[in-house]
């Protein structure tokens, strides 16, 4: 898909609810179609609207050992309430192995580290999933409103990294939004979660930067 139809195809786009343009974006897949999630907040949304439309779409999750006793009991909640086809990725070394030889998680102040932290324990794994499982579509929770990096992109995007289309449905959804749709379809949610790869909402992981 080139650059031109990509812009075209947000246009267009733009006009779709986020199940049309699930449904869109699973048509184009010819049965290469994945969702991503990292059982944050609102995660919810994405995975049930994905599952309406198929199933049985392969849910890509890199588990880096750091999460919280919450967001490992939300997943469960998710996985059994959606029937999730869930592909766990781990690290190659587990969080105490890393521990053990680099010591702690980064702190916020230290750029460098954190970003060998991200891609030991986040990007590593998640590459190896997207070549596993080589889609041809990719499904994110991406939203306008969560960083100034998302607010440049759009709908409709190319992961270079990949070589595959990556497909926002709910990019333009607020808040209000996203907690209408939970009420609407009595999903739950789960507020307790942390990104140690992030360290804070303003930065990225390096998972969505091309």
């Amino acid at each position: 898909m080139t650059i031109n139809q990509i812009s075209e195809h947000n246009a267009t786009l733009r006009d779709k609810s986020a199940p049309e343009i699930v449904r869109w974006g699973i048509a184009q897949a010819n049965g290469r179609a994945i969702v991503s999630t990292n059982f944050r907040p609102y995660e919810a949304v994405i995975l049930h609207l994905c599952v309406q439309v198929q199933p049985d779409i392969p849910v890509l999750w890199v588990d880096h050992g750091y999460n919280r006793p919450a967001t490992y009991r939300y997943a469960k909640k998710l996985c059994d309430m959606l029937h999730l086809n869930l592909k766990i990725y781990l690290p190659r070394l587990s969080a105490a192995h890393r521990d053990a030889i680099y010591g702690p998680i980064p702190s916020i102040d230290d750029e460098e580290e954190l970003k060998k932290f991200s891609a030991m324990m986040k990007l590593e794994p998640f590459q190896r999933g997207m070549k596993e499982l080589a889609p041809a579509i990719w499904f994110t929770a991406l939203r306008k409103v969560q960083n100034p990096h998302r607010a440049k992109l759009d709908i409709l995007s190319r992961d270079e990294l990949s070589d595959v289309i990556k497909i926002s449905p709910i990019f333009y959804w607020t808040d209000t939004n996203m907690e209408a749709y939970l009420k609407q379809h009595n999903l739950p949610n789960e507020w307790d979660y942390f990104d140690p790869a992030k360290a804070n909402e303003k930065r990225e992981c390096g998972i969505h930067i091309k």
